[in-house]
């Protein structure tokens, strides 16, 4: 998702416009809210540790040991744990956290600015740590509520960034979140919603209402880099063309190759569109076979986003290292396809 030119194109972008910036005035910053990153995390911590306290990053270590068996594999070890074939790490990470956050004001307070930041990321390292172990420990009990612990996850991460940012730079921090349209199109308009299951869109308009715009990318055809399966290699794929009755393929019988539309305080745009249709969601997994089960869902658009672009056409991004041109795969024909 990450290790592509546009992202490489980006942070170049982002670099330059910083370095722009008259000494004193606020950057942009470029952050994760994910918590797959639970070893690179773990890492992070004792890191920090061995700078500002050696005797706490002793304690630290000893905790997080008990991931150790796993060779750096979270799923390998949400399965052990999952179903007791090995010991859960969950006191450990809680300890661990707790601790840290006891010491806030001595650790965030040693040299200024710099010593808050490294402290706040440390922090954050941790509860991702302890919200990772309890995502994947639930994983395997085949439980929705992964998803649900996932976006919550996520949403305070977003919170925690905004008031630290908010209170070491002294301005009102703006952010621009970057997640799947699964993430951002409030659940309450979905499918999802009618299972249980909340998302970053939702929890957003929850705790700051107005202030959140939702947007949303629909297309009709094209190119998409994805794997065949969970943790598989990134492919290049064909999209299907959208199907009868979805918003993909009613824009696409617009005749623009691209557009936007705003919802926000615009009846005469919602009205048409109020209705719930199927609507195609490809993310890091494409099953062009399967694609009426695996990738459609009913939703009402109006009422997951507050705008929508639509690029009637894909290209995919492009990994930074080699893979193999898209091979074209036969179509489903749902619902006889098998």
């Amino acid at each position: 998702m990450w290790r592509n030119r546009d992202v490489l194109e980006f942070v170049e972008w982002l670099r330059r416009r910083n370095d722009a910036i008259p000494r004193g005035q606020a950057k942009c910053g470029f952050y994760g809210m994910d918590l797959y990153s639970l070893y690179t995390s773990i890492s992070s911590v004792l890191d920090y540790l061995d700078r500002v306290d050696p005797e706490a990053a002793r304690r630290a270590r000893f905790r997080y040991s008990c991931f150790e068996h796993f060779n750096e594999d979270p799923q390998a070890y949400g399965y052990a744990a999952g179903f007791s074939l090995g010991e859960s790490c969950e006191r450990e990470t809680i300890d661990q956290l707790v601790e840290l956050q006891r010491r806030a004001a001595d650790l965030a307070r040693r040299d200024g600015q710099v010593a808050e930041d490294e402290y706040f990321f440390a922090e954050q390292n941790a509860r991702l740590i302890k919200n990772a172990e309890e995502y994947y420990r639930q994983m395997f009990l085949g439980r929705k509520d992964t998803w649900n612990l996932r976006d919550t996850h996520m949403v305070e991460t977003i919170d925690a960034l905004v008031q630290h940012l908010d209170r070491t730079r002294n301005t009102r921090t703006k952010v621009v979140v970057w997640a799947h349209n699964s993430h951002l199109g409030d659940a309450r308009a979905t499918e999802m919603g009618a299972r249980g299951e909340v998302n970053v869109g939702q929890l957003c308009r929850e705790r700051w209402g107005e202030a959140v715009f939702n947007i949303g990318f629909t297309t009709h055809a094209g190119v998409v880099a994805a794997a065949s399966d969970w943790g598989g290699e990134v492919e290049m794929k064909r999209v299907n063309e959208s199907m009868e009755g979805s918003y993909e393929r009613l824009f696409h019988d617009v005749a623009l190759a691209e557009f936007m539309l705003i919802f926000r305080d615009t009846p005469r745009v919602i009205q048409p569109l109020i209705d719930p249709r199927l609507e195609r969601a490809i993310g890091v997994i494409y099953a062009p076979r399967a694609e009426r089960l695996s990738h459609y869902f009913h939703a009402s658009l109006p009422r997951q986003f507050d705008a929508v672009i639509h690029l009637d056409t894909t290209s995919a991004v492009q990994p930074l290292e080699r893979v193999a041109p898209f091979e074209p795969e036969e179509a489903e024909t749902f619902p006889t396809g098998v």
